[in-house]
């Protein structure tokens, strides 16, 4: 009996700890755009919902970075109709924008934008996405990248009701579903710091070696 109680007595102190959590996590959501403070080098945009492509070029067009990336693009999608997407016209596709069709979810989201910053040899990026969103989303650019500067940028869409989300079942439906998904993003970032730092101590220091 004791090992039952002891099991049922976790369980709860678990699920209380899941919904403190998530109280946390939908409370702390981004209610508007937060401007960067400075330029970066590039901007990383993920694709998936309303104003996300635009947002990111607008940035582009005031100078915040030197290129964009649009990553998680349907192959399906042509260029054309991602100039629809962007207020600023087309005068940026052709010199300013790279556009990754391999991405399926947000850990490939990363591993691209990993790819991509690695090629221009870019320190520091701009990360578009929905507000719901991008906390995920820098936790695992973060894993991917390590020594990167995010610089988080979020888009509100004026549908999802952060304000008060528990009045609307679904705003709190895909809160929900994004913070179960934060979670385990949040779980390999910190494993992978911690394998990066357990990796550090263990390195063996070269022996000096004698003046010539």
């Amino acid at each position: 009996m004791g090992i039952v109680r002891l099991l049922f007595d976790g369980t709860i102190l678990l699920l209380v700890m899941l919904i403190i959590g998530f109280i946390v996590f939908a409370n702390g959501m981004d209610r508007e755009r937060i401007e960067p403070a400075y330029a970066a080098d590039g901007i990383t945009v993920l694709t998936g919902g309303a104003s996300r492509i635009d947002e990111a070029m607008k940035l582009l067009s005031q100078r915040k970075a030197k290129r964009v990336l649009i990553t998680g693009v349907n192959r399906g999608t042509t260029l054309e109709q991602l100039k629809e997407l962007s207020s600023q016209g087309d005068q940026y596709f052709a010199c300013c924008v790279d556009i990754d069709k391999e991405a399926r979810n947000t850990i490939d989201n990363a591993t691209e934008t990993a790819q991509w910053v690695a090629l221009h040899q870019y320190g520091s990026v701009i990360v578009v996405t929905s507000n719901y969103h991008l906390p995920r989303a820098l936790a695992e650019l973060e894993r991917s990248m390590p020594g990167v500067t995010l610089v988080p940028y979020p888009v509100v869409d004026n549908n999802v009701h952060v304000e008060r989300w528990w009045n609307y079942p679904g705003t709190t439906r895909l809160l929900l579903s994004e913070y179960l998904k934060y979670l385990p993003a949040l779980g390999r970032l910190w494993a992978t710091n911690l394998a990066r730092m357990t990796l550090q101590g263990t390195s063996v220091p070269p022996e000096d070696e004698p003046e010539p």
